[in-house]
């Protein structure tokens, strides 16, 4: 019976870890971005797109070398 208490301890434990650690980490792509500085090397795309999350016109960059992308608010 103590195992069993401890196996759904432990996976408790588990989701609070993978529920804390995922809202540090969800959708980094736009909070490393965040500056308004294109990096050099970043290529402007043709590719214009409204956030869903702020509604902002955002402009699409890419390193042909990476392959990343930069994310950059359309003024």
């Amino acid at each position: 019976m103590e195992w069993i208490i401890g196996f759904y301890g432990l996976s408790i434990l588990a989701v609070i870890i993978l529920a804390i650690g995922s809202w540090f980490i969800w959708d980094r792509r736009y909070k490393k971005t965040d500056q308004q500085k294109v990096p050099e090397g970043y290529i402007r795309t043709n590719e214009v797109f409204i956030d869903p999350t702020t509604e902002k016109k955002m402009v699409v960059y890419f390193h042909p070398d990476t392959g990343k992308r930069f994310y950059k608010e359309d003024i």
